[in-house]
């Protein structure tokens, strides 16, 4: 009846939002933890399923499929936009070489694992390519959201090869899934097309990328809102672009959130929370699905496999790939371990495991259902003991307090110069001086100090004191001179340019 309907349906609704509202006010004691928040959905995806007290029927694998691979696109262009070039440069090689081959070795070891545990070879095989990437938005949510503070260069080798390493493992899914129905022609041609993906995909999102920051720089919108939306346009067009020629969708979007992210945008602050939060709501959508499609009394039978397996992956596994891929290029010992520590896994093997399901793959329900103990195991106990290891092996670099207010500029026009954060310190020379005393370009000045929970308005007699948070506007040819002056800024906050006749047009 109607009216059941809706009773069900607010009742669904009102839950939901109660776990929202929950996993939101506690974010910040799981991540300290190390716990993804996004798991207290996949438990609410269980409860609700058509097992679970909810009851709820659901088992359309095709449209879990497209909207899990719709989630990480937005997920893959949030990490992307987060993504600096320079933490590209610093940690390429690392990165790529774990995203590739260090994919590529742990596919054929879990392969070998399973095939030992009693699973045939195309089932392994299969298991093997689908948990063999870490993920994104795990490892974003692990790293970022619990201000580990980690050392530059693990940070971003961590960074850079989950956001890198998705296409090879959906490349590797599906050419073991077309062996596996018979439809791949010799394994040549399957060695060339890895790189082949890569390359299309890789220039793909280049193009992708600069075509819509051409767009953003030139179009004018009525409102801020609809800047988001182009975004978001342009990642799907990016995945959608690069599949059909033949390349990694993927690696186009996370190409594109880079070369987005690291260009002069209007709007810039809006944009990165508004992807921030689709990112993690992508990130519910894709938990909340797998707990609903999970059938708790068929995980019973591939329990103790699924256990083993994931646990062998966590401690065996991932670390010695990592020391394998990393070895040749002379990295620290402790920098090794930890890199081999911490590899999470989350929407990723969920949306693999998806495909070869609808495909009609034997023993793919199996493989989905192994699937769901590597995506706990390998969410929780890396996470749980990350902020341990980080301390245990010196790789935590001191903290720089964040003020307690953050200044920023929003619109939909490009604005001619830039609004700094810095933060002072005692070995700066500008410390324990007035403003009047500092001689600042002509077109730059300090225009708001943060003192612990005060706002102060600067005067020429203002004196910069240790641990104050200043905001300084300047002209992009004078930033190198204010960076003499200040330090290195903790956040630029946006790039502006000026509206007509001079005027700054905000939004």
């Amino acid at each position: 009846m109607p009216g059941s309907e809706f009773v069900s349906t607010a009742a669904l609704l009102g839950a939901f939002g109660l776990l929202l509202a929950f996993s939101a006010l506690f974010s910040r004691t799981m991540e300290r933890f190390g716990v993804p928040v996004v798991l207290l959905f996949l438990v609410l995806g269980m409860v609700a399923g058509s097992e679970g007290i909810g009851r709820i029927p659901f088992d359309d694998y095709r449209l879990a499929f497209r909207v899990g691979t719709a989630a990480l696109v937005l997920i893959l262009l949030e990490g992307g936009l987060s993504t600096s070039v320079d933490a590209v440069r610093r940690s390429f090689a690392p990165a790529i070489i774990l995203a590739t081959f260090g994919v590529a070795g742990t596919a054929v070891l879990v392969a070998l694992g399973a095939r030992l545990f009693g699973l045939d070879w195309p089932a392994a095989l299969l298991l093997g390519a689908v948990v063999s990437s870490t993920d994104v938005a795990a490892v974003f949510a692990v790293l970022r959201g619990g201000r580990l503070n980690l050392a530059p260069r693990v940070a971003t080798t961590l960074e850079v090869e989950s956001g890198a390493n998705d296409p090879m493992a959906v490349i590797l899914t599906t050419l073991v899934t077309a062996w596996i129905l018979g439809e791949t022609t010799s394994p040549w041609s399957a060695l060339l097309e890895v790189p082949l993906q890569l390359g299309i995909g890789l220039v793909v999102g280049l193009l992708v990328g600069w075509a819509t920051r051409r767009v953003l720089l030139r179009v004018r919108v009525p409102a801020s809102g609809f800047l988001p939306v182009l975004t978001v346009a342009a990642a799907f067009i990016a995945f959608g672009l690069a599949t059909l020629v033949q390349g990694s969708g993927f690696l186009a979007v996370y190409v594109a959130g880079i070369a987005l992210g690291n260009s002069p945008l209007p709007y810039r602050a809006g944009l990165y929370h508004v992807h921030h939060a689709l990112g993690w709501l992508s990130q519910i959508a894709v938990f909340l699905m797998l707990g609903l499609l999970v059938f708790p009394s068929q995980l019973w039978r591939v329990a103790g496999m699924g256990l083993a397996l994931a646990l062998t992956l966590t401690f065996v596994i991932r670390p010695l790939v990592v020391a394998l891929c990393l070895l040749p290029l002379r990295f620290p010992a402790r920098e090794i371990v930890y890199l081999g520590c911490v590899g999470l896994r989350g929407a990723v093997p969920i949306i693999l495991a998806v495909f070869p399901l609808l495909s009609g793959v034997p023993n793919a329900l199996d493989v989905f259902n192994i699937v769901f103990f590597f995506v706990v195991v390998n969410a929780v106990i890396p996470g749980a003991g990350i902020r341990w290891l980080t301390r245990r092996l010196g790789l935590q670099v001191p903290e720089t307090p964040r003020p307690a207010a953050v200044l920023e500029i929003s619109s939909t026009r490009l604005l001619k110069g830039e609004l700094l954060s810095f933060f002072i310190t005692d070995v700066l020379a500008v410390c324990g001086a007035r403003l009047a005393e500092i001689v600042f370009p002509a077109r730059a000045a300090v225009v708001l100090l943060v003192r612990g929970d005060q706002l102060i308005a600067p005067r020429g007699d203002t004196l910069l004191q240790p641990q104050d948070h200043v905001y300084v506007f300047c002209q992009l040819e004078d930033r190198a001179y204010v960076e003499l002056l200040f330090g290195r800024p903790l956040e630029g906050v946006l790039e502006m340019t000026a509206g007509p006749k001079g005027t700054p047009e905000s939004a």
